[in-house]
């Protein structure tokens, strides 16, 4: 690395976000916007726990040198925090001279625990490209911090204190990530997987943030319904430059809506399609729906081989509770699988089920209409991937949803490492929902429905699952399929777990 300033180094640490084994890691963005953000400023090293067989002992090893003053950990909700918190723990125990400094998701809405745990010293609320770099400066010249935005810590009396938010930075000026640095220290090409996009599959980041204020989703309370993406030609230009230098040859962007500007999608597609990449990005059924049919054919023209949609209800109150914004609407949903048939873009919908209600029996009815929904529209459009959530509440705290959840009696862990516990990590994947509403006999239906759907319609990402293997279990499933019979789906399971070792893309990824 080139020579910086006298700053003492950082340590950037990526927990694993994968279970040992599992080859579904990919490149650690939000880390490597972090080392963007103070390359050049600060001398840093990455620690990636997906690449590393024991973080702890890495981490030890940097800050026994004696040369790490900061320690920078970004943290999503669930299996992150497996790593997080007990290593953050022992650099508090073992390093007290080190400041420890946590970003993510994670650490934006739960900052209260967070701080209150004693061994995280400063939050950074959101992005961090400024605020990281300007934090570490007033830090090494003892300059007051608490002017500086977007930064969540506790004052001297031990109250949270939250700094104003920052106007979104144009996503064109950021610096460049530093790729180069990565691949010195982890290959590029082990983060290149082979997924039924490509055989060197890229994840990339385009935007941040969105435009709406969903009542279950986590990025509101940070974006506050503020979107800012980089130019079509910014995008392409990165791309083509891990495509040439590493041999990417499909996309999956990670942005929480890639497809909020029309303009912007069209002309890079455009400029993608000579590249021969599949490519994949999550969007909204109401703002996709407003594309031109020639919008959506240049789409499939340049490689859009799927897209996710967060479908979540066909049931139009529901959908008003979620506070969803813009049109959708549960005739919408169905219609617009259809319209993607046509342009042969497979919609990926996902749906969450077991929102709160007034008692356990409203809550299974509803439950039983959105089966019955999901059905339509597999009916309309056999293609259309679905994706089942079990509601798990987010800290939107000004929402009437999360207003509802808390009166009926749900709450956070009041203590960080009470998040270790396996039904935390489980909750934030969406699959243990921890709350009083959902009976065990409406947990079960959700996943018996979810076991017979998945083998009667197998999923198309899944690259190891042979035809036949595919045609077999399809037939297994079918009587129960037909019938609506989805109680005590055993044989289904038992296939699904040790013969087809299906792969359920809403936990791994592609």
């Amino acid at each position: 690395m080139e020579k910086t300033s006298s700053i003492r180094k950082v340590l950037l640490f990526n927990p694993r976000a994968v279970s040992h084994g599992s080859p579904n890691y990919r490149i650690p963005n939000s880390i490597l916007q972090v080392a963007a953000s103070i390359h050049g400023m600060a001398d840093y090293v990455i620690v990636d726990g997906n690449r590393e067989g024991d973080s702890a002992t890495k981490i030890s090893t940097h800050l026994a040198s004696g040369q790490f003053r900061y320690f920078a950990c970004t943290v999503m909700p669930g299996p992150q925090l497996k790593e997080a918190i007990p290593i953050t723990k022992m650099v508090r125990q073992t390093f007290p001279e080190v400041t420890n400094i946590w970003g993510g998701y994670f650490a934006s809405n739960q900052c209260n625990v967070v701080l209150q745990s004693g061994y995280v010293d400063f939050c950074i609320n959101g992005p961090g490209d400024k605020a990281f770099p300007a934090l570490i400066r007033a830090l090494e010249n003892n300059q007051p911090y608490d002017f500086l935005k977007n930064l969540i810590y506790r004052n001297f009396d031990g109250k949270v204190i939250k700094t104003q938010k920052e106007e979104l930075i144009d996503q064109d000026e950021l610096p460049e990530l530093p790729y180069d640095l990565l691949d010195r220290q982890y290959s590029i090409s082990g983060y290149l997987k082979k997924t039924h996009l490509g055989d060197k599959t890229l994840a990339y980041h385009s935007s941040v943030g969105c435009p709406f204020k969903c009542s279950f989703c986590a990025v509101v309370p940070i974006y506050e319904a503020r979107w800012k993406g980089k130019s079509a030609q910014k995008i392409y230009r990165d791309i083509k430059y891990l495509k040439d230098q590493y041999g990417a040859d499909a996309i999956e962007f990670h942005d929480n809506n890639f497809f909020v500007s029309e303009k912007r999608t069209v002309e890079f597609s455009k400029l993608i399609e000579p590249e021969q990449m599949n490519w994949w990005g999550e969007g909204r059924i109401d703002t996709l729906d407003q594309y031109s049919d020639r919008s959506l054919s240049i789409l499939r023209d340049s490689g859009c081989k799927m897209i996710f949609f967060g479908a979540e209800s066909g049931n139009d109150d529901l959908l008003k509770q979620m506070d969803k914004g813009g049109k959708q609407n549960a005739r919408q949903i169905l219609q617009f699988a259809a319209r993607m048939k046509q342009f042969d873009i497979v919609p990926e919908y996902s749906f969450v089920l077991g929102l709160p209600a007034l008692d356990a029996k409203t809550v299974k009815k509803q439950v039983q209409k959105e089966i019955e929904f999901i059905r339509r529209i597999k009916d309309t459009n056999p293609q259309t991937e679905i994706i089942i959530y079990v509601y798990s509440p987010v800290p939107t705290e000004d929402s009437q949803l999360f207003k509802d959840i808390t009166k009926q009696g749900f709450k956070f862990p009041e203590h960080l490492e009470d998040w270790l516990e396996p039904q935390w990590e489980k909750f934030d994947l969406r699959k243990n929902p921890l709350t009083p509403w959902l009976t065990p006999d409406i947990i079960n239906l959700i996943r018996n429905f979810e076991t017979v759907l998945n083998a009667y319609y197998p999923t198309s990402t899944d690259i190891k699952l042979s035809r036949f293997q595919q045609r077999f279990i399809r037939v297994m499933a079918s009587v129960r399929y037909h019938l609506g019979f989805y109680i005590y789906p055993y044989e289904l399971k038992a296939l699904q777990k040790y013969w087809l070792r299906y792969r359920q893309p809403e936990w791994e990824g592609f």
